[in-house]
């Protein structure tokens, strides 16, 4: 009776599990005829979607040896920062609808009394204000007539696109746990780079002083444009030495820096981070989320500032843009050197 038992269960067991495979197997020969839509695919992908935040290990004040504040930026041109970019799972449309959602909260960059550098979280930047960083939520729509004249006018809602959006600035903490003896990152917040488009700054350049006015026909600043014929006269002595003397009357082209739109609180965006899938180039198994991505720093970053008495950036004390890389390597370095000097060996 008891192997009869056994067997019943077996045998139930195993049709339960031969159900369940075709469920998700998509090897009907019929139309399916069901609320739901097929599977697409061999299986439905539930291990991102019912993943748990793992916490970070608690660190007492007193165990902490070294504390470094870094800024560094992402940059998703780069080959290795391409997945944040891909159009299948871009990390600022993650961002900006789970703000949308109200799963998110956005912090305004905008430096106040409270916040200098506007890095802080502290002031709340409301929801509807989210759009406006990125260029405006609205555009203004214009009908025309048979005689090309404007009839009427209205607005229309503008929809996001994160394409754009190619730099992001990253705020960690590096921290010496000496209870744990450990040494690692943790990120604080996250904020999207945007440059502001300033209006008349390319249809209006700040030419030299003295030089003419670009005229009808001819753009100084395109080599292949057909320039106006002007009467050139002879350079002499006086005016060839003064050619070689450095002047103030350069062409001044103003150079605009990407700025936050908003930041994002870290350890609050990784409970939205850790049910997303990162889009793999050579596997679509790895099964890798976002949290994943930056808790195992699986991204290239060049660091843009640390923290030092002035508070400076790279930028305020080093102007060519090779040494600023140059700096951030050094940066880097001086970090983990100070992990290995910890130990003997």
């Amino acid at each position: 009776m008891k192997k009869l038992g056994a067997l019943l269960i077996l045998i139930s067991t195993c049709s339960t599990a031969v159900l369940a495979q075709q469920e998700n197997l998509s090897n009907s020969t019929k139309p399916v005829q069901a609320e739901e839509p097929p599977v697409d695919g061999y299986l439905v992908k539930s291990d991102i979607a019912e993943r748990k935040v793992i916490p970070y290990a608690n660190i007492r004040q007193t165990d902490i040896a070294y504390s470094k504040r870094v800024w560094r930026e992402l940059d998703l041109r780069e080959k290795m920062n391409k997945a944040f970019a891909s159009p299948k799972s871009r990390l600022i449309d993650i961002i900006v609808d789970a703000i949308m959602k109200g799963e998110l909260t956005a912090y305004d960059p905008t430096p106040t009394d409270n916040d200098p550098n506007g890095d802080s979280f502290k002031n709340v930047l409301p929801v509807d204000q989210v759009m406006s960083r990125f260029g405006g939520d609205s555009t203004l729509v214009e009908e025309y007539n048979e005689n090309n004249e404007v009839v009427s006018s209205h607005y229309e809602s503008k929809k996001f696109s994160g394409e754009n959006v190619v730099k992001f600035r990253i705020k960690e903490d590096w921290i010496f746990d000496k209870q744990r003896s450990v040494f690692e990152p943790r990120i604080v917040g996250i904020a999207p780079l945007v440059t502001p488009n300033i209006e008349g700054l390319a249809t209006n350049p700040i030419l030299p002083t003295g030089t003419n006015a670009p005229v009808e026909g001819g753009n100084p600043f395109d080599p292949f444009a057909v320039q106006p014929e002007t009467a050139t006269a002879q350079p002499t002595n006086e005016d060839a030495s003064l050619a070689q003397l450095p002047t103030e009357d350069a062409t001044f082209s103003p150079q605009i820096d990407a700025t936050p739109a908003f930041w994002v609180y870290f350890p609050e965006a990784r409970h939205v981070f850790v049910n997303k899938e990162v889009v793999n180039r050579n596997n679509d198994a790895t099964g890798l989320s976002y949290d994943d991505v930056f808790i195992k720093r699986m991204f290239s970053s060049y660091i843009v500032k640390q923290s030092n008495p002035e508070d400076l950036r790279i930028k305020d004390y080093i102007g060519d843009g090779l040494e600023r890389l140059y700096e951030s390597e050094r940066i880097k370095k001086t970090l983990m050197d100070y992990e290995q000097d910890l130990w003997s060996y």
